[in-house]
């Protein structure tokens, strides 16, 4: 990838300079990344364009690398967190455009585990996906969960866990949604090192997801699949 520190971005075409903000996106060139999105609004791009072709584009590459092993966890991190960068100069510009959104999901550590890294990655790889993302932390009783999706409406419950004596919960959440009658209105996603796709079936979740990049693709998946069916039953 290339070296942002030996460009001057505003010399840059258009092209050039989202293709090298990619590059800066997988190199975790905050700095860099936060000015390309500054040039691309002064020239005019909208913020959900500067958002897809740029940001989100580097994010899936990113994703990609990260599923065949090419990049790890820090390196990822590091490009999450240019992502980050550059969403929270657009957050405020894209709220006011109403732009639109891929889903919204509720994530969070079920109670007893206070392991955050695979979910902070997870959350991260969603928003640059172009979801909308609350992050309600560690150690979650059932109680915050419902709390939560009470409050934001989320088309998507995450829950991750990375202890063998903590995963069960998560059949203790998704038990209390059957009960108030509002599992079906919601797709849940589960994942974390000790889970695997027969836990997931067992507990009822609608996925496993085994890192985050999957975590992107699955839930891409189940919203175009949930979207279909609530517009077949209208």
């Amino acid at each position: 990838m290339s070296d942002g520190d030996d460009l001057d971005l505003r010399e840059l075409d258009d092209d050039e300079l989202v293709k090298q903000m990619q590059d800066d996106l997988y190199d975790g060139l905050k700095d860099e990344v936060v000015e390309g999105v500054e040039i691309l609004l002064e020239r005019g791009w909208a913020p959900y364009k500067i958002l897809t072709e740029a940001l989100v584009e580097g994010m899936r590459i990113v994703g990609i690398d990260f599923r065949d092993g090419i990049l790890f966890v820090p390196e990822v991190l590091m490009s999450a967190n240019s992502m980050k960068a550059g969403m929270y100069i657009l957050r405020p510009l894209l709220a006011q455009t109403n732009a639109p959104k891929m889903g919204k999901m509720v994530i969070g550590t079920v109670k007893g585990d206070i392991h955050d890294i695979g979910k902070n990655l997870v959350s991260m790889m969603m928003e640059g996906a172009g979801f909308e993302v609350i992050d309600i932390g560690i150690n979650n009783p059932v109680e915050k969960y419902l709390e939560a999706i009470e409050e934001h409406k989320p088309d998507i419950l995450g829950m991750s866990a990375l202890l063998t004596t903590t995963m069960p919960y998560m059949k203790v959440v998704i038990d209390a949604m059957v009960e108030k009658g509002i599992r079906d209105d919601y797709i849940v996603m589960v994942g974390g090192a000790p889970l695997n796709q027969e836990f997931a079936d067992a507990v009822g979740a609608d996925a496993y997801c085994r890192d985050a990049a999957v975590a992107v693709e699955t839930a891409k998946r189940l919203i175009h699949q949930f979207h279909n069916r609530l517009a077949a039953a209208q």
